[in-house]
């Protein structure tokens, strides 16, 4: 560590109530910029330069800047470990898995360590470790998939498969890129061979030349710098309100004597004041982290081939407005850690999953274990991985049997009335959300009781409520409600597929044109997990059931096969 890096990041820490260590990472993101831009500047041709400054400034970071040297160890066998998986193990199919249990298990070692050392505001290599499982597992992944044929693979699957093992020095630029390297974005390493050697600026036909993005030099890659200072100024004031506002709401006040001077109203706006405020810190961050990533270039995703807008949203891993103004649980949880909800779709979800199956209960419960395992230990993060999963099915149930009151049932359009339903859908949502996720910031399971008991564990009995609300004749009245509403209006109800992310084409928003967007409402009865959160656990538990059952029927036919066939012993 360099001499005397630490007096100013404490000095000024006392005097603002913050962590010396939190402020050095919050510099390192700022640092990053300026070091991005150096990047961005190293000449196209010159592929081996950017990945020795990327090594070298990440090498800074862990060791000169934080003082990280069992950090700097700890990446260090993850990333061999993966490789040499990778390498000696590639044709086998179990390879794959082999290298997540490895990555995982090597991270879990390390959340127990940092949950014995019990100092939330050091830094330590778990959070750079978190974000390494995502890239080097589903680099385990990418290499599994070069070696099957074309028709095996999903669009995506094609897109991301490593046909060759990429060299050691590629490699270690993807593992060390700084920009990202302590609390991401993750990204595959496809992305980062193709920011490396400039593919993926290459625009396709369908962009006009006269609307090709500038460029300075004849780099490829586009002019950056005023989407990356919009990202760096509002991550910054993010921050600053996380500053501001943690000397008031800080997670402590839940479970502090004052709290219950309060009547029942000014406690449960103090917990949501909490939960916003918590939420700022991973705003500002994530906003500065990926200001960075596109300053580098390897935010880029696309040109609009009709404006020549540049798309620049490739790495984005929160959006604080959709969280904030979200109305259901889906809507909340898609905005919240982007990333991490595409690792688990793509490399945990889909991949447990036999080819040509639907995935179901064992890949949302694999999911599930993976997202709980991949946070770590503490007690709240299952006490609120719980209580989510149960607010899922509650908030699928009111939207699908209360929300098409609210609408025209032959055009779909919002009544007058709607903007009531709205309003009280965000409130639901949000302090639903107040409750679960308290724990996950207590941490420890008497602290999470004990503010849950101070609110009257108003989340879990509304949840359980409206559970046996949907459970009683009650849906099935609603439901006669909505089909005679449909048919007063002349409408025939049936049920429509819902458009995923996956109906979009293969390869578009990644090479040269934007991504089509699909809105909220399209995608809300995706049965796809979120933060390994099932959507429908009612369902998966029905046909978890059923798949127990259909086994041993299996089972008891084929036993009685054998005995049947087995020849019998003459008396």
């Amino acid at each position: 560590m360099l001499p005397y890096i630490n007096t100013p990041f404490d000095y000024l820490g006392s005097k603002i109530g913050a962590g010396g260590d939190e402020l050095k990472l919050v510099f390192s993101f700022l640092l990053s910029y300026p070091l991005a831009g150096l990047l961005k500047r190293i000449p196209d041709t010159k592929p081996v330069q950017k990945n020795l400054f990327i090594i070298g400034v990440g090498l800074f970071y862990l060791v000169g800047l934080f003082d990280l040297w069992d950090g700097l160890r700890t990446i260090l066998i993850s990333s061999a470990g993966a490789y040499a998986i990778a390498k000696f193990l590639r044709g086998s199919p179990f390879m794959p898995w082999i290298g997540f249990v490895f990555l995982m298990g090597h991270m879990s070692i390390n959340h127990i360590a940092r949950q014995r050392a019990n100092d939330p505001r050091s830094v330590d290599v778990t959070g750079a470790q978190m974000v390494l499982v995502m890239k080097l597992s589903a680099f385990c992944w990418n290499v599994a998939d070069g070696v099957l044929p074309e028709d095996q693979l999903s669009d995506f699957q094609k897109d991301r498969r490593l046909v060759e093992l990429p060299s050691l020095l590629d490699y270690a630029g993807y593992v060390f890129f700084f920009p990202s390297l302590m609390i991401g974005p993750a990204f595959d390493f496809a992305e980062y061979k193709r920011w490396l050697d400039t593919t993926m600026f290459e625009v396709g036909p369908a962009v006009d030349p006269a609307k090709k993005p500038p460029t300075r030099r004849k780099r490829k890659i586009p002019r950056s710098g005023t989407p990356a200072m919009l990202k760096m100024v509002t991550g910054l004031i993010w921050v600053g309100l996380f500053v501001k506002l943690s000397a008031w709401f800080d997670v402590s006040v839940l479970t502090s004597p004052e709290y219950m001077e309060y009547g029942f109203l000014r406690r449960l706006l103090i917990l949501h004041l909490v939960g916003v405020t918590a939420r700022l810190k991973y705003y500002g961050v994530w906003t500065l982290t990926e200001g960075a990533c596109i300053l580098s270039g390897l935010g880029f995703n696309g040109v609009d081939p009709k404006t020549g807008k540049v798309s620049w949203d490739r790495l984005v891993n929160i959006r604080p407005w959709g969280v904030e103004t979200a109305q259901n649980t889906r809507a909340y949880l898609e905005n919240w850690n982007i990333n991490t909800n595409k690792w688990l779709r793509n490399y945990v979800y889909l991949r447990v999953t036999p080819r040509g199956k639907k995935p179901g209960f064992r890949a949302s419960l694999a999911t599930f274990t993976t997202s709980a395992f991949w946070h770590g230990f503490y007690p709240g993060y299952y006490m609120s991985f719980v209580l989510a999963s149960l607010i899922q099915t509650v908030a699928k149930n009111l939207r699908r049997y209360l929300r098409p009151f609210f609408l025209d049932p032959k055009t779909q359009n919002p009544l007058p009335h709607k903007k009531y339903y709205d309003f009280l859908s965000w409130l639901t949502t949000q302090l639903a959300f107040s409750f679960a996720t308290a724990p996950f910031l207590i941490l420890s399971f008497s602290g999470s009781v004990q503010l849950w008991a101070r609110v009257y564990f108003y989340g879990i009995i509304g949840t359980l409520a409206s559970m046996a609300f949907f459970a009683s004749p009650a849906k099935l009245y609603l439901k006669k409600q909505i089909e005679a509403r449909a048919a007063k209006a002349g409408v025939e109800l049936k049920s429509t597929p819902a458009i995923t992310p996956t109906d979009r084409k293969p390869g578009v928003g990644d090479r040269g044109e934007l991504p089509r967007t699909v809105s909220t409402d399209s995608i809300s009865s995706s049965r796809e997990p979120l933060l390994g959160l099932s959507q429908d656990p009612q369902r998966e538990l029905d046909e978890a059931i059923s798949e127990i059952k259909a086994e041993m029927e299996a089972r008891k036919r084929k036993g009685s096969h054998v005995e049947a066939s087995a020849p019998k012993k003459s008396s």
